[in-house]
């Protein structure tokens, strides 16, 4: 099979095969974006993989980087583009379900798309646009099936991260999984507990935010994998609650996606979870936030202290996800509410701690922290202007009370 037409990111590569080429070696594009290419979807890396070992490429471009050459990759660096070439290669025994004992570089291309997990990211495509495809990847992507390449359960023993990765393909692309393919995942489930949970926390992340995320899940929870997730195991019935969603629902961001799922799995402690899959401490937080938006939204809507305390951007994703819930929605409200505010952020305040020290004698400690957060709230409630005459009289007033 032939490409009609090439697409513009190959079209901008194509300088590199033939460099290569007329080097005396052997170069095509691999893997996912040849897949992307053949179904008309974007195109997002263009991954290289060459005959030459990576001392002869480096010995081809002038400027080139060691990012992975112990695995025979190389980025190279021309016109202003960066692009990975890596030698054709075989890997030997994997020692922890993740990782070859030794990598072979070889010049054989057949060699290397043995090793590839899946048979629709085992094409390859020469500067001529034409298709090279061993396994019947073509015939796989006309029936949307996903089939492993060769023994599924020698591929999934070698990386048991494809266990995943198989899910989130189907996600992505809304494929079926072959049988002896599915079977095998089922039967290789528990290595995903020999797996580094960052790694997995990727691709799951990915499934979540794919199109067909439902079946991904779906296929997750078949197969028992979710088992050995953190805090998954015996979950089935919690993980099924995020089916409540609407059917053609999809999540616009990471943090709703998994804000969704910590509902599912009623986590109370948010924190915790996510540290359990190793994530930023910033990511668990923005997650957190928006549980808590959902959480206050449940009692009616936001009133201008709510919409302070958090960033617009985050009300506007808990405001999506009732809508994915097919509950009612307020976007116009908290768009308004949100663009009232006098401020937006303490800092904005025109009178802070060290003014009122310095200028009207007050003392450091906790009563000028609540006289402090009186005045922040106050502007937000629009009770009080944020003036510094205005804030001072404030000041004054609350000490005549007080006395």
């Amino acid at each position: 099979m032939r490409l009609e037409k090439m697409p513009s990111e190959f079209q901008e590569a194509l300088p590199i095969l033939e460099k290569i080429k007329a080097a005396g070696f052997e170069a095509y594009f691999v893997g996912g974006s040849v897949r992307d290419a053949l179904l008309d979807r974007p195109i997002h890396d263009v991954d290289i993989a060459s005959s030459s070992y990576p001392e002869e490429t480096k010995a081809i471009f002038d400027r080139t980087v060691d990012i992975g050459i112990e695995h025979g990759t190389v980025l190279v660096l021309e016109n202003g583009q960066e692009y990975e070439i890596t030698t054709f290669r075989t890997e030997d025994v994997y020692v922890d379900y993740r990782r070859p004992s030794s990598v072979s570089f070889v010049r054989s291309l057949e060699e290397d798309l043995k090793r590839r997990d899946f048979t629709v990211n085992a094409f390859a495509l020469n500067e001529k646009g034409e298709i090279v495809d061993l396994f019947h990847g073509l015939e796989d992507l006309e029936n949307k099936v996903l089939r492993a390449v060769g023994l599924p359960h020698e591929r999934f023993n070698e990386d048991a991260l494809r266990i995943m990765r198989g899910f989130r393909f189907q996600a992505s692309l809304g494929f079926e999984l072959e049988e002896a393919t599915s079977d095998a995942m089922k039967e290789c489930a528990p290595l995903l507990e020999k797996i580094s949970v960052e790694r997995t926390f990727i691709e799951f992340d990915k499934l979540l935010l794919s199109p067909y995320w439902r079946q991904g899940v779906e296929a997750m929870l078949s197969s028992g994998a979710y088992h050995y997730l953190p805090e998954m195991k015996d979950r089935k019935e919690a993980i099924e609650r995020l089916f409540d969603i609407e059917l053609e629902y999809t999540f616009s961001t990471s943090e709703q996606a998994w804000a969704a799922l910590v509902l599912a799995l009623e986590i109370q402690d948010i924190p915790k979870f996510f540290k359990k899959w190793k994530t930023s401490r910033e990511f668990a937080k923005t997650v957190e936030q928006i549980v808590e938006i959902l959480k206050l939204r449940e009692k009616g809507s936001l009133d201008k202290r709510a919409c302070y305390k958090y960033e617009k951007r985050l009300l506007l994703l808990a405001e999506e996800l009732r809508e994915g819930y097919a509950l009612s929605v307020d976007y116009l409200v908290i768009e308004r509410v949100y663009d009232s505010l006098t401020i937006h952020d303490k800092h904005e305040v025109v009178v802070n701690g060290g003014m009122l020290i310095k200028e009207y004698g007050f003392q450091p400690g906790p009563a000028l922290g609540e006289i402090l957060t009186k005045i922040e709230y106050a502007i937000v409630d629009g009770e009080l202007a944020n003036e510094k005459e205005a804030i001072i009289a404030y000041i004054q007033q609350a000490k005549e009370e007080e006395k």
